[in-house]
């Protein structure tokens, strides 16, 4: 059993001031597998106070420094990174495969691209009779989420600290192993006391406490827009900065010009992947009208073919769902759909064949979909796809568009110059083209409702810097 029942707090493992357990589950097997601290406002004042103190040191620490500590980090990762696959899977249920090929390495990928950022980064200039540096913002509250635990905790971390940001952050408590490896990287790389400060905790207890916090000068959020909607509440009355990186509900235009097969069986399988848990899955496949029966097919196929099975299992392409929550919600909205009177190709409510246990889901294919449908306007979080049909090009670009999420879109296309083209006119923050679904140096976040503020490589710097001009500097 993980009886994770101390946070990280100035550089030590510290008992909560009261005491509350939080069981863990496998999401796999539905058993217990431990519990974890959840933490209240005090012990997020004791923490912010640990980083408000440390950044009196750590944001006058020079590049060099910084780099070093980078480089500490990134070896011991690199140290545990089995470990951490096993914990992600362990407890959020990815296929160990994923967690060993994606979940595990992109958290030391973000180290990697933050560390290179930081080596050339300009953190001031002269510009006429004036001055401009860019200075560390603060102490940063950081709420992450189970669905790619260390994608996010890294993704928000690494920046902060080549910023010389001192930091709290608050995983999610369904998804706290990994957090606690990581926990361990940091302690075990000699990075000052307070720099880096963990509380485990639900949103209630801590995430608010994070984001009204008066001694916070920014919040960082990754979750649902209704998560953001709050954390942006809280934010408010103390006037810190926010950023959101919230829900999706993206689109993948499949043009008339593009390899028409493989371009559906690749999108449904993205769609599928990690059990249809990502913000910026291509959950709405639009197709030329005449081409929607063929696309049907196809994606009934893909579905057809998506083992969905135990994480430890080489043969599974999907695990389970991440959590009892996410169970009933994606059930009850397949569920939704189908009341609604929306064409079920394959899939549907209930577990897959031959699984009796488990948070498991069924791929799910809807057809004939049109865009006022709940399963296009509405997040799933699922292994979900809706397949809507479009007259021409005009058309598909005001569907993908017409939504308010716009954190990504996906184009495909056999002619590079037309997928650009049709890309510059889709309202995300992230455009996919041919099938390219990852860049770890281009900016990562959302339009609309899909949050604010930009995460991953240099991109993520201007989110935990100061802008002040010292006029007349030239005497």
């Amino acid at each position: 059993m993980n009886q994770l029942d101390k946070f990280y707090i100035n550089g030590e493992w510290v008992a909560p001031i009261q005491a509350e357990m939080f069981d863990i589950t496998n999401p796999a097997t539905e058993e217990i597998i431990g519990q974890v601290a959840l933490g209240s406002k005090a012990d997020v004042d004791k923490a912010v106070a640990a980083a408000t103190e440390a950044f009196k040191t750590w944001s006058l620490t020079s590049r060099e420094e910084r780099l070093g500590y980078l480089d500490k980090i990134i070896e011991l990762y690199n140290e545990r990174m089995n470990e951490m696959a096993k914990a992600i899977s362990t407890e959020m249920g990815a296929p160990m495969t994923m967690a060993k090929d994606s979940q595990a390495p992109i958290g030391i990928t973000h180290f990697h691209t933050s560390r290179k950022a930081l080596e050339t980064y300009v953190f001031e200039e002269s510009i006429g009779d004036s001055h401009v540096y860019k200075e560390a913002i603060g102490v940063c509250g950081f709420i992450t989420p189970w669905n790619w635990p260390m994608n996010q905790i890294a993704c928000k971390v690494a920046p902060a600290l080549a910023c010389g940001c001192t930091m709290v952050l608050k995983p999610s408590e369904l998804a706290p192993l990994s957090a606690q490896l990581f926990a361990e990287i940091i302690h075990d790389s000699g990075l000052p006391a307070g720099v880096f400060n963990m509380v485990t905790g639900d949103g209630l207890g801590v995430g608010t406490a994070l984001s009204s916090h008066l001694d916070i000068e920014m919040v960082s959020l990754t979750g649902s827009t209704r998560a953001g909607i709050l954390v942006s509440k809280a934010a408010a009355d103390t006037v810190k900065r926010v950023t959101l990186e919230l829900g999706g509900k993206s689109a993948n235009i499949i043009l008339e010009d593009a390899d028409f097969d493989k371009a559906v069986k690749d999108g449904a399988e993205e769609c599928f992947s990690n059990t249809g848990q990502s913000c910026n899955a291509p959950t709405r496949m639009l197709v030329p009208r005449a081409m929607h029966d063929r696309a049907v097919e196809i994606a009934k196929s893909a579905a057809e073919g998506t083992i969905s099975g135990s994480p430890d299992d080489q043969a599974t392409d999907i695990g389970p769902l991440s959590n009892k929550g996410q169970f009933s919600k994606v059930h009850n909205m397949i569920q939704r759909a189908m009341d609604e009177g929306s064409d079920i190709v394959i899939g549907g409510p209930g577990r897959p064949e031959g699984l009796t246990s488990g948070y498991y889901a069924r791929p799910t294919v809807f057809a004939n979909v049109t865009n006022d449908m709940l399963i296009a306007r509405e997040e799933v979080f699922g292994p979900v796809l809706a397949i809507l049909p479009y007259d021409d090009e005009e058309q598909a670009i005001q569907i993908a568009n017409d939504s308010p999420y716009g954190l990504a879109g996906y184009i495909q296309s056999e002619n590079i110059e037309h997928a650009r083209a049709v890309a510059k006119r889709i309202r995300a923050g992230t455009v996919f083209l041919n099938g390219n679904n990852y860049d770890p140096s281009a900016p990562f976040g959302g339009y609309k409702q899909s949050g604010n503020g930009r995460e991953w490589g240099i991109y993520a710097f201007d989110d935990f810097l100061e802008i002040k001009g010292v006029v007349g500097y030239s005497g």
